[in-house]
């Protein structure tokens, strides 16, 4: 879904995105509500930021990248966090493009975020290559979205990619039992 934000563009640099982890609704100029298998997703634009609320049978996350006034915790490059049964891994990268080459990649992005039934973009007024972009999808017990901050008077393009699931133990976890893996816990258990 691709709307324009009814709104003036006021978050103008990417050095000032924050990150945030359990914070509450935030008011929101547009929000994406989907059913992802069981798994319940708010996709909502804050301007040039954005909140994903995930709510699922094994608890709720929050995430909030945003300028957020008087937040000390900038934004990182990577985060991994346990949140009760579930992993939480963040990570954001800043792009720093040419005028020509940021035209470009902003209107690709915009193509393929508008055209997808997962998919939220916003545009602000003034400028067509101004928006926040964002896509949802559920793989493998997984919950992944992506997100796109674009500042065209900077040519940066702040890129974020967040995944929520249920703790996969590792596969040095498990041994063969007979002929199906057992965990090495419960195996330990029983000697």
């Amino acid at each position: 879904m691709l709307t324009t934000l009814n709104t003036a563009y006021t978050d103008t640099r990417a050095a000032d995105l924050a990150w945030a982890l359990g914070r509450g609704p935030v008011p929101a100029l547009a929000v994406l509500d989907l059913d992802l298998a069981g798994a319940g997703v708010q996709l909502r634009l804050l301007g040039a930021s954005h909140q994903v609320i995930l709510e699922e049978e094994g608890g709720t996350c929050s995430e909030t990248v945003a300028c957020i006034p008087g937040s000390s915790t900038p934004l990182p490059l990577g985060v991994s966090k346990r949140l009760g049964e579930w992993e939480y891994e963040f990570a954001a990268r800043v792009e720093t493009l040419s005028h020509s080459s940021f035209a470009g990649r902003a209107q690709e992005l915009l193509a393929l975020v508008a055209d997808h039934p997962n998919g939220l973009a916003g545009t602000f007024p003034g400028d067509p290559n101004a928006f926040t972009a964002m896509l949802a999808q559920r793989d493998e017990g997984q919950v992944r979205w992506r997100t796109w901050h674009a500042y065209p008077q900077e040519g940066r393009l702040v890129v974020t990619r967040t995944r929520v699931g249920v703790r996969m133990p590792a596969v040095a976890d498990y041994t063969l039992v007979g002929d199906k893996p057992e965990c090495m816990r419960d195996v330990a258990l029983r000697v």
